[in-house]
């Protein structure tokens, strides 16, 4: 029973670090371009998309396919170094451990 309890304790202290993990991602912001930088996507530790700023050159009624193929690449490099930046921090709180699936179903909660 003992061990079920401390088991118990470090779920608890998991969640508490992850909670304060994820209010620290909001705050993180990364930055990826595409078209040369053309096209930049702003996006936070949570995956939301911030901003997004396009050079009022690159926009060309005639070709509006290369720029919706401009601004989703550069959406999809800065959702790429968001994810990385989670990995990162959940690394630092399971010590490099991956989580099994009871246990992330917890700190979801």
């Amino acid at each position: 029973m003992n061990n079920i309890s401390q088991l118990f304790q470090q779920a608890q202290k998991i969640q508490s670090r992850f909670k304060e993990m994820q209010l620290e991602l909001e705050k993180k912001k990364v930055e990826a371009t595409s078209g040369g930088g053309m096209v930049c996507a702003v996006v936070n530790g949570k995956q939301e998309l911030l901003e997004l700023k396009i050079e009022p050159e690159i926009v060309n009624p005639k070709d509006v396919e290369m720029l919706e193929e401009l601004i989703c690449a550069a959406v999809n490099k800065a959702m790429e170094k968001s994810r990385e930046i989670v990995g990162q921090e959940m690394s630092k709180i399971t010590g490099g451990i991956s989580l099994p699936g009871f246990l992330s179903n917890i700190l979801s909660s």
